[in-house]
């Protein structure tokens, strides 16, 4: 039996719309500490919304969802969560260099925003871990997609979080990058930290992943091992159509997320 003080992420009966559509219909989704949980499915899915909704960026119309055994709406412990939104191929904002992304992922271990000596380390270690040190003093725009993945990985890393979740983290990265952070992750795991990872397909983490959750049409249609290569899997199975491997044409922009936009924050949406 699940003991409640294991598990460090909870959604029950979940269920979102963006704009009128539903988009999720009541799924149960549960991580545990140390655990590695893969979210896979189809294009359109749901399970971006269901990380976002986890994190409370996507409010739901229905059902409970709880962060370390406490109620989203009454969370306040963010320094515990690391987050790593989708990337997008259009960058805005004001310019910024990588230490000053990294470090706005340390702000929540800080008080009052005043950093001292470990904090200034922990962005420097979390730039080593993702082999990004030697670029800390460059601009953000200066970076290929794949080492902007690794930044944003970076700045999740930073807050030391016990839960690790990141929006498709391998999508449009070149092979280096995706081996940097399946080593970044199996190091994660062994400090304990739960990862709940959304992914088109296992590719280099499937030797890591505990559980798979599969989602289909915003229901939960697998929750067990992850699925293995299509021979394994019986014809009639509905896993052979929504096993969360690439399809053809996929460009890893969810249709219920068509804008693009990755949120830097956690928390609730004001």
């Amino acid at each position: 039996m699940e003991r409640q003080d294991d598990t460090v992420v909870s959604l029950r009966g979940v269920r979102a719309e963006l704009g009128s559509r539903p988009v999720l219909r009541g799924i149960d989704l549960a991580v545990r500490r140390g655990e590695v949980v893969a979210l896979l499915g189809a294009n359109g899915s749901g399970k971006s919304t269901a990380v976002r909704s986890a994190i409370g960026q996507v409010p739901v119309t229905a059902g409970e969802v709880a962060l370390f055994g406490t109620p989203l709406g009454r969370f306040r412990d963010w320094a515990r969560v690391g987050y790593v939104p989708q990337r997008t191929t259009t960058e805005g904002g004001v310019p910024a260099t990588v230490t000053e992304i990294v470090s706005a992922g340390r702000l929540a271990r800080t008080r009052f925003g005043l950093f001292r000596g470990a904090d200034r380390a922990a962005v420097r270690e979390a730039l080593e871990r993702v082999g990004m040190a030697d670029r800390a003093k460059d601009p953000v725009t200066a970076l290929s997609g794949g080492q902007h993945q690794r930044v944003l990985i970076a700045r999740a890393l930073a807050v030391e979080p016990e839960l690790l979740i990141m929006d498709e983290p391998m999508a449009g990265v070149d092979l280096a990058s995706q081996e940097v952070l399946a080593h970044t992750l199996r190091e994660e795991v062994g400090r304990g930290t739960a990862v709940l990872l959304v992914l088109h397909e296992l590719g280099p983490l499937e030797p890591l992943i505990d559980r798979a959750v599969v989602l289909r049409d915003g229901c939960v249609l697998h929750d067990g091992p992850p699925p293995r290569a299509s021979a394994d899997i019986p014809p009639s199975s509905p896993l052979r159509s929504s096993r969360g491997y690439p399809q053809p044409g996929h460009d890893h922009v969810h249709p219920h997320d068509a804008s693009g936009a990755a949120p830097i924050r956690t928390g609730p949406l004001s």
